[in-house]
């Protein structure tokens, strides 16, 4: 993919995938249609459904999404959304392990066309695991989603793709464990420095400081910045900053990291909002405290994730290369990752067959072996209650074995839940 400057790269992009998915022939379109069954609708928004489905020549299963063609509902000049355009303009051109994978495109319908894109088969999210308090993720647990989320971004970023829009929900889960990365809506191609592009990207909670406060020109810097506030939400398993305004986010952000001023960030009072920023000189946070059952390097990471100065962000390739990726614990093999013990409604009824299987052969193969994760986290053995309740309460990281007057998983987690929120409170907001 080019990397190039301006609303025109963007535009060509859209034109020329717009121009490929609908000028095939008739007998071609056919034959990739035939070639999958719907099973069930298991999503529906604006423009588009989500249905599951069957490769017939394989058994295979895969998501297929329908985007209505209408030029009456606000469309292109194709009759498409083009925030679906520039998706399929990415996808067909990304081909890596950590990145949703586009199997397919046909079109449908006569009187109400339809344009459908195959997509591998992914069964839940990252927010879905966040939010399912009967899963306990130990630190090697993070690190290899974190691994996999930014080797995915690295490889986005190396063929000239900003995300722009990098949040749990974006991060899909399949069925072997591997994190994909998704959703290339709000996506653009890198720009030359000097371009100008919106500021009215990425879900705020997850939106960079410099386009809070007006940025027009920005780098892949503001992906990195989402993906420190993922890497937060993962180990605290909630929100890290949770505005409810523009204004309520850049006041969270200052009170949860520090106030920044221009030795932090040089250039900040040439961005057009920086007066909006509070008057209130908030001291900055002590985050080994709210992190400390993260392990080497985790919070040194964090930190130069969320960097206040853009060029100050490690990118995916420094990130990648932390102490904190080499050092104990080894990251947990995709395969081994926490999964759903119940099916996830909120994601696809019925599709995830076999996670209540793999929590049983994870939490056997933890409390057999230890090793990288129940131990080296502190949650067991002789001495260890202090360092176990400290990561049951900061971190939500903690193993599954049970050390001398250890509890179990699920008391455990019923038990963490408040405690932590109320500390992540105090030491986010004052």
């Amino acid at each position: 993919m080019a990397t190039n400057g301006g609303s025109s790269a963007s535009s060509a992009v859209i034109a020329s995938s717009s121009k490929a998915l609908t000028s095939s022939g008739p007998s071609a379109n056919s034959s990739v249609r035939t070639r999958y069954s719907k099973v069930k609708k298991v999503g529906e928004g604006t423009y588009a459904s989500v249905f599951l489905a069957k490769n017939l020549e394989t058994g295979e299963s895969v998501a297929i999404k329908k985007i209505k063609i209408n030029a009456g509902a606000g469309g292109g000049k194709d009759g498409l959304d083009p925030t679906a355009l520039r998706e399929v303009g990415f996808l067909r051109e990304m081909k890596h392990q950590n990145v949703i994978a586009l199997l397919d495109v046909f079109s449908s319908g006569l009187a109400t066309q339809s344009l459908n894109l195959v997509l591998e088969f992914l069964d839940t999210n990252m927010e879905a695991l966040i939010k399912d308090r009967s899963l306990i993720f130990t630190p090697a647990d993070v690190k290899s989603w974190m691994a996999m989320m930014i080797s995915g971004l690295e490889y986005c970023h190396a063929v000239g793709c900003l995300h722009r829009d990098l949040k749990p929900n974006n991060l899909l889960i399949s069925p072997s464990g591997h994190l994909k990365l998704a959703d290339f809506g709000l996506a653009r191609e890198l720009a030359l420095p000097g371009t100008r592009m919106t500021n009215q990207v990425i879900t705020r909670w997850y939106r960079p400081p410099e386009l809070l406060l007006g940025a027009r020109h920005y780098s892949s810097a503001v992906d990195m910045w989402s993906i420190g506030c993922i890497f937060a939400e993962v180990m605290l398993r909630t929100p890290y900053l949770p505005g409810e305004s523009d204004a309520d986010q850049i006041d969270i952000i200052c009170k949860a990291r520090g106030t920044p001023s221009t030795a932090d960030w040089p250039g900040l009072t040439s961005l057009p909002l920086h007066h909006t920023l509070t008057t209130v000189n908030h001291p900055r946070p002590n985050h080994a405290q709210l992190f400390s059952a993260a392990p080497r390097g985790a919070v040194q990471l964090l930190d130069s994730l969320l960097a206040y100065s853009p060029q100050k962000r490690l990118s995916c390739t420094k990130a990648l290369q932390h102490i904190y990726f080499s050092s104990t614990p080894r990251p947990t093999s995709p395969e081994q990752l926490p999964r759903h013990a119940k099916k996830d409604e909120e994601i696809a009824q019925g599709l995830l067959s076999d996670s209540r299987e793999k929590n049983a052969k994870r939490e056997g193969a933890q409390k057999g072996l230890g090793g990288s994760t129940a131990v080296e986290s502190g949650a067991g053995g002789a001495g260890g209650g202090a360092k176990r309740k400290a990561a049951e309460i900061n971190g939500g990281v903690v193993g599954a074995g049970t050390g001398a007057g250890g509890k179990g998983r699920s008391a455990v987690t019923k038990e963490m839940i408040e405690e932590r929120r109320r500390i992540a409170r105090k030491m986010a907001f004052g």
